[in-house]
């Protein structure tokens, strides 16, 4: 009965350790693994030669994986008994199988009595401990997984390694509360190190700021002067109005807001919405670009031009007589300046009167036609001229003879 006791405990609890291996394998698939580790551990460790003397010795060494239960793992360290190292230093590893060969270092030297205690999270921690070095000189990015929000930022696991990320670090531009979830796997920069005291500060915002500058000088390089695209209005001030384009900020000056009534138009615009613009000027170096939106749409100037051409004839209404000049509406929008100089031969016309003028250009300042009633005065009495001097018989050689003959 002693002996069937004994054999259920037994078999009990091989069973209880087969549960925990099968589900500490299931639960490390979803852990975070560092290669660098990997990497590391192949260029520490040759190899193991002299094992039980490296080992007293301090060094890390490879360990075969004799056994996984409940308390301890045990591994085959060249002697009779086997050495053990706790599940718990497991706790953020992946727990190993048996024939496996895991790194370790020794905590503790056992005797006939006690047996051998080794670490897997020291050694693992040593080797970390060297990579984050290395990459701290080498200014080579780092991969870690966060474990912990706390005041003024986050607790990063670097293969075991704890570091802290400030929260101004944490993002493009800081931020002010946390928005990284737990277990979040993240890249970042070694900003600080000080393995005295295992003293570590990264970066996340570093790794953002390279690649949003990568980025931007990969966008810098695809477009070009006078091509038009779309943008979203970032901010609005007296002098102009921000603008980003594929997260590039530019901006553009009052006088490209619109061709005649920049401040007008400008108060029209809000953040956040969405326009065409075209780019004007382009600065790689400092990754800026001026923008214009009244380049998008014909110019007023071309268009008066083409519709009302040197020497058109225009009828309009004097709307406003000044000191030297008469304002004339023409049509629509569309206003003509005739100058004391142009006016006709009854003087300076009155106001809401009717008059017929000629064009002699636009102004480009105000864009309004320049006019002359004189020089549409002198055009038709030109024609008027022209008309009668058709009507007039010519006299010929024959008729003036005839009528010389006449008279003698």
């Amino acid at each position: 009965m002693e002996e069937n006791k004994n054999s259920n405990a037994e078999n009990n609890e091989t069973k209880k350790d087969e549960n925990l291996i099968q589900k500490n394998q299931t639960t490390s698939e979803t852990e975070n693994h560092d290669e660098y580790l990997e990497l590391s551990m192949e260029e520490l460790l040759k190899a193991e030669e002299n094992l039980a003397e490296k080992l007293y010795n301090g060094e890390l060494v490879y360990v075969k994986v004799v056994d996984v239960r409940s308390d301890y793992v045990y591994v085959d360290i060249g002697e009779k008994n086997e050495a053990l190292i706790p599940v718990s230093d497991f706790s953020d590893f992946k727990l190993p199988n048996p024939g496996t060969k895991i790194i370790a270092v020794l905590e503790r030297k056992g005797n006939i009595e006690k047996p051998t205690i080794l670490s897997y999270r020291k050694a693992k921690e040593k080797v970390t401990l060297k990579m984050i070095k290395e990459k701290f000189e080498k200014k080579e990015r780092v991969k870690g997984k966060i474990t912990e929000h706390v005041k003024g930022g986050y607790i990063i696991n670097i293969n075991g390694v704890k570091a802290f990320m400030p929260l101004s670090l944490s993002e493009l531009g800081g931020a002010s509360k946390h928005y990284l979830p737990i277990n979040a796997k993240i890249k970042f920069y070694i900003t600080s190190f000080e393995p005295h005291n295992k003293k570590i500060i990264v970066s996340r915002r570093a790794v953002l700021e390279e690649d949003e500058k990568a980025r931007r000088e990969k966008i810098l390089s695809e477009i070009k002067e006078g091509e038009n695209v779309r943008a979203v209005v970032s901010k609005v001030i007296d002098k102009g109005m921000f603008i980003r384009f594929q997260g590039i900020e530019g901006f553009v000056n009052l006088e490209d807001i619109d061709w005649k009534n920049p401040k007008e138009e400008l108060s029209k615009y809000k953040r956040g919405q969405r326009i065409k613009a075209k780019i004007l000027s382009i600065d790689r170096e400092k990754q800026k670009i001026i923008f214009g939106i009244k380049q998008t749409k014909p110019n007023p100037i071309d268009i008066l031009k083409k519709k009302f051409p040197f020497r058109t004839i225009v009828k309009g209404k004097i709307v406003e007589v000044g000191e030297n000049y008469a304002k004339a509406h023409i049509t629509d929008d569309i206003y003509g300046i005739i100058s004391e100089d142009d006016y006709g031969y009854d003087g300076v016309p009155e106001k809401d009167s009717i008059i017929d003028a000629i064009v002699l250009g636009v102004n480009n300042n105000t864009y309004e036609l320049k006019l002359s009633i004189k020089r549409y005065e002198q055009i038709e009495n030109r024609k008027t001229i022209e008309h009668y001097s058709k009507q007039i018989p010519k006299i010929t050689l024959g008729q003036l003879l005839k009528d010389t003959t006449k008279e003698t």
